[in-house]
């Protein structure tokens, strides 16, 4: 069968030239508009489709970010600790718990903290993880208070649109602007087609960040891509968010404790019915919850399946909060449909094939990297959270020059992409495509050959920590070495002892 095509013979003109595109506002991109702000570039243009910063965050209502912390420490800072820092002065915006509290084993704390999703480390029920001496699985252990903050989508989009009138000198905001398709010459990229209300337009830039989460202008670039993640995993799954209004939190979170087996059975009834998982969970604002799905084996760069998710979960909305109502009445008796998330969630769809590719054995080996940007803990149960080297060259894509491409499609295989696509992967990712962005630029080099140690000087002066520094807390890395950077856990052994990469073993911890 013969495809039929239109060719297209029109000239673009030129809309505005700057030194640095960023494709995307979603939470990596406007990082890496604030973070080239701040390390000095003062002509940078941030293209976004919707009206507003944020992306999943904020559009599709992720509104909760997980594993900041591992044990006492917390890693994940910079602009995302900002995010939170601003937020805690105004009322109901933000609920997380104090440093202070941050792997503490005190009961009162673990049940407060444990009524919030990914509060305190899960009891782990499939003897992954043992110390040193095999003394104790996770399941023995006493629970924690884990690093997870919940928040309200709608003042996190007033306040990353303040960051952005903080720098109105150096960034130019172009909301309703999709960023369609680069300009290349050669292998080298100069700018990106976007398309608006005004029309067709182009955009110069000395270097390109795509921060568009599916690979939008990397793909068209030239660069290396891979597809879908492994269908076992959480990425391969699309979603679309809703909340309920109304909740009695407290007494819902009793009930699920007292009623475990009822809970299960009410979730399973759900599932039945609609034909994918739903769970509600509570975010910043009281009697607030918020619904995330997900549809197996479903692509959010393909139109059938995002239309399809958008429609499926709509449908199901009312049955799902009539059966709450039923089976949950002390909790959910005056609950109603509050809104629904207005745009897609997005968890993978296509992924950077870069110079380099993260696997579980990053995990599983404590990997270490010259150029790491960012030393996260995540959530992945090979190392059981411990924090992992994310590299520089994981922006950094192969064929194409002039480009970085941070946040959820970063550079990994279809296994780890699930523990690195998240939203303090994709703010920190961001920053540091930002930071190199603008240090390439002032030095008159190439992001492919950008001073990595400017560039990570410049990252902890934004207040992220990196390994092997001593201008970073020492702690952080004596609490690694005193847990062995989570290398105690079945997994990682079994990884180190065979040197390789056992998928079906690793899908079955997740």
């Amino acid at each position: 069968m013969t495809t039929k095509t239109y060719t297209e013979t029109n000239a673009v003109p030129y809309y505005d030239e700057c030194d640095v595109l960023v494709v995307g506002s979603g939470c990596a991109g406007h990082s890496a508009a604030i973070a080239a702000a701040r390390a000095g570039c003062k002509n940078i243009i941030l293209m976004e489709r919707y009206g507003y910063s944020g992306g999943d965050v904020t559009g599709a209502y992720v509104l909760m970010v997980p594993k900041l912390s591992w044990y006492n420490q917390t890693y994940v800072r910079g602009i995302q600790q900002e995010w939170f820092d601003r937020l805690k002065v105004i009322p109901g915006a933000v609920l997380g718990p104090e440093p202070e509290e941050v792997g503490s084993s005190d009961p009162v704390l673990v049940n407060l903290w444990g009524s919030y999703m990914g509060g305190v480390t899960r009891p782990n029920t499939t003897g992954v993880a043992n110390n040193r001496n095999n003394a104790n699985s996770i399941n023995d252990m006493d629970k924690r208070v884990v690093n997870a903050v919940c928040y309200d989508a709608d003042e996190l989009k007033i306040e990353m649109d303040a960051m952005l009138l903080e720098h109105k000198d150096a960034i130019r905001v172009l909301y309703h602007c999709w960023g369609t398709k680069p300009i290349m010459e050669d292998n080298e990229i100069k700018g990106v087609i976007f398309e608006s209300k005004e029309g067709r337009r182009a955009i110069s830039a000395k270097v390109v960040i795509d921060a568009t989460g599916d690979g939008d202008i990397f793909r068209q670039a030239g660069a290396p891509f891979a597809g879908l993640a492994d269908t076992r995993m959480r990425s391969s799954a699309t979603s679309l968010g809703w909340r309920v209004g109304g909740v009695n939190h407290e007494a819902f979170y009793e009930w699920k404790k007292a009623n475990p087996q009822v809970f299960e059975a009410m979730r399973a009834m759900i599932t039945k019915r609609t034909g994918f998982m739903t769970g509600l969970n509570p975010e910043s604002r009281d009697g607030v919850y918020w619904a995330s799905n997900f549809h197996r084996n479903r692509d959010c760069a393909n139109i059938k399946d995002m239309t399809y998710t958008e429609i499926i979960t709509r449908s199901t909305i009312r049955e799902i909060l009539d059966i709450y109502k039923k089976y949950c009445p002390i909790g959910f008796k005056d609950a109603y449909l509050y809104d629904i998330a207005p745009q897609l969630g997005c968890r993978c769809s296509y992924r950077l094939v870069g110079e380099y590719v993260m696997s579980p054995k990053d995990w599983a080996f404590a990997a270490k990297h010259d150029d790491v940007i960012a030393w996260h803990s995540t959530v992945s149960s090979v190392n059981d959270g411990a924090p992992v080297e994310i590299p520089y060259r994981a922006i950094l894509p192969q064929k194409v020059d002039g480009m970085l491409c941070p946040g959820r499609h970063i550079s990994t295989d279809d296994v780890a992409i699930d523990w690195v696509n998240l939203i303090p992967q994709c703010i920190g990712t961001g920053q540091a495509a930002g930071i190199a962005a603008a240090v390439a630029v002032a030095d008159g080099t190439t992001v492919r050959s950008v001073d990595i140690k400017k560039v990570q000087d410049i990252l902890v002066r934004q207040g992220v920590p990196l390994p092997r520094r001593g201008d970073v807390d020492p702690a952080l890395t004596q609490n690694c070495e005193e847990h062995e950077y989570g290398m105690y856990t079945e997994v990682s052994k079994k990884m180190r002892e065979e040197m390789s990469l056992d998928k079906d073993f690793i899908a079955n911890f997740q």
